[in-house]
């Protein structure tokens, strides 16, 4: 499972969004507005993933 990788792109302005959200966007490598990440299929990756999927579009 983590020879995976999971493509999530920001989608959507971290502006007005709780600092442990804002926390998660940047542990997950997004710094700006539709800035990408390729990141490894773990249960700790999927688990911020789902805590801020309002703000990205994930692939793969």
């Amino acid at each position: 499972m983590a020879d995976k990788k999971i493509k999530v792109t920001l989608v959507k302005s971290v502006i007005g969004t709780k600092q442990s959200h804002r926390a998660t966007v940047r542990g997950l490598g997004l710094r700006r507005l539709n800035s990408s990440a390729e990141l490894e299929d773990t249960p700790a990756v999927r688990g911020m993933i789902n805590k801020v999927s309002y703000l990205l579009k994930c692939e793969g």
